[in-house]
């Protein structure tokens, strides 16, 4: 059974940063998505198997980093410069097969979420 477990969200202001950190139960793509109230649920950033290859969103590109440490089966996303949009639940997901990608669709296991509040 694949788990994904998510932690690293909270409460801060605008301008601060966060890391957010999910833990597979094993190796996988990796994507992050978010989802705020009312809205659609967005892609943020994506790393290939292999960590070679990166994706992110238009909205958090220059501000957000996606990264991963195939050891410990984490994969991580750093927020720099958050602003009060970026006010989201912050989902982990990932897909067996070894490319990333953009469509949430493509995803097969998601994790239960973590919120960030972003203040102005």
């Amino acid at each position: 059974q694949v788990q994904l477990v998510e932690s690293g969200g909270g409460l801060v202001q605008a301008g601060d940063s966060l890391r957010l950190s999910c833990v597979a139960s094993s190796r996988y793509t990796m994507g992050w998505f978010r989802q705020a109230p009312g809205k659609e649920r967005e892609f943020v950033a994506a790393i290939s198997w292999s960590g070679a290859s990166t994706y992110y969103g238009d909205s958090v590109k220059g501000r957000f980093t996606i990264s991963r440490d195939n050891a410990k089966n984490t994969v991580y996303l750093q927020m720099n410069s958050l602003k009060p949009e970026d006010t989201a639940v912050y989902y982990c997901a990932a897909r067996s097969i070894r490319l990333a990608t953009m469509s949430r669709n493509e995803y097969n296991y998601w994790g239960q979420g973590t919120q960030v509040t972003v203040s102005s």
